[in-house]
């Protein structure tokens, strides 16, 4: 509980540095020196102050994440769970570029230049992909779901069995591995559940190390036990649910139209991501 409280105190007199800094655009950390991360001038005071706060989140779980490998290389269970036997400097390194790496060219926008968010049921946001490479627009969907990580393992999330943009940070570091400035066009998607990151990590961690969901679920095990130390909220990955058996009659065509999660959204590739 002492490790909890410090956190949390640490954490409020961050959000304290945020507030007396709301009328500028850089982000409340000394360590924050190579270019900020820019909001668009078309997210309002709400969306700005939500944003940053997001990307606070977001350099939390890289640090953690970082200063985790850092002390332990791949020997730890967590790492093994997600990356397997790979060396180690290389997924540090991402999240060393998310903290450090020149980014004031990378920018958050909230209006919607590519009616995406307009068209597209359920996004919370995209990459601009090919239309503009640095630039992530937030869908104002995002700013109805998406919660902090003070109250990480609370809501009955778990890692294994809760989506990765549940909070700020594991959304908006994912957003930020699509960007070239940061992923140096490395990062992608390589697996399309839970169950597919910890099997990749076994058959070929050489691809783990650049799987962006591989490097958001490590993020947020990581920081789940500096929160709850020795217990976490790891989860169970979800039991399949067996297809039923067909049915000895021809079944009605299926439906033209469906409706994405409230976490869905396309990639510049056409891969569609929940």
């Amino acid at each position: 509980m002492k490790v909890f409280a410090s956190i949390v105190v640490s954490s409020l007199l961050g959000l304290a540095k945020l507030a007396n800094s709301i009328s500028t655009n850089v982000l409340p950390s000394p360590v924050w020196q190579a270019g900020e991360y820019t909001i668009h001038e078309t997210c309002n005071a709400s969306q700005t102050f939500q944003l940053r706060r997001g990307l606070y989140d977001m350099m939390l779980l890289a640090e953690h994440a970082k200063a985790h490998i850092l002390e332990h290389g791949n020997s730890s269970e967590i790492y093994v769970k997600y990356f397997g036997a790979a060396p180690s400097n290389e997924p540090a390194g991402w999240y060393d570029r998310v903290i450090n790496a020149n980014r004031s060219d990378v920018l958050f926008r909230c209006d919607d230049p590519d009616q995406n968010c307009a068209t597209q049921d359920g996004w919370g946001g995209h990459w601009r992909g090919s239309n503009a490479t640095q630039e992530t627009v937030i869908c104002p969907l995002s700013f109805q779901l998406r919660r902090y990580l003070e109250g990480i393992c609370s809501f009955g999330y778990t890692v294994a069995g809760s989506p990765t943009n549940f909070y700020w940070g594991s959304d908006l570091l994912h957003r930020v591995f699509h960007v070239p400035r940061i992923s140096l066009g490395l990062v992608e998607h390589y697996t399309e559940s839970y169950e597919e990151v910890l099997a990749l990590a076994i058959e070929d961690p050489s691809l783990s190390i650049i799987d962006s969901d591989a490097l958001q679920y490590f993020a947020l095990e990581v920081f789940s036990y500096i929160v709850f130390p020795g217990e976490g909220c790891p989860g169970e990955a979800p039991v399949p649910t067996p297809a039923p058996a067909p049915s000895s009659t021809a079944s009605a065509a299926p439906s033209q139209t469906s409706s994405a999660s409230d976490s869905c959204h396309t990639h510049a590739d056409g891969f569609v991501h929940c």
